[in-house]
């Protein structure tokens, strides 16, 4: 089995000018750092299945366990993760709370996504 190698520069030479600018534009630590949590929460397909359906339409815990074929307290949970990161939002109406997309960016989010692992 071939093993890949890291590339490396044949010579040390640090760009100053190029590193201020990085250092300029580069977000806080904690920006970064919540960042990094977001995309966590994007990293478990159970949550992308339910974004996926409510991409269609404010739904219940009800109807999310019946299209996903899962447990009310297994969506419960992903739900209330998505939730936390402000990804959804919860509407009660009655007995039943109806859950949607937070905002318009949580679907972009997704379709860049989906456009970056389509591309050939």
């Amino acid at each position: 089995m071939e093993e890949k190698k890291c590339e490396f520069c044949d010579t040390v030479e640090i760009h100053e000018d190029l590193l201020n600018i990085v250092n300029e534009l580069m977000p806080e630590e904690t920006k970064l750092y919540d960042l990094a949590e977001l995309f966590k929460v994007f990293g478990d397909s159970t949550r992308i299945r339910i974004l996926f359906v409510l991409f269609e339409s404010e739904v219940c815990v009800c109807d999310l366990a019946e299209a996903l074929n899962m447990t009310q307290s297994a969506i419960s949970h992903q739900l209330r993760i998505l939730k936390q990161s402000k990804l959804v939002k919860a509407r009660r109406d009655g007995k039943s709370i109806f859950y949607s997309l937070a905002d318009e960016h949580v679907r972009s989010i997704i379709n860049q996504g989906m456009e970056h692992i389509n591309e050939e």
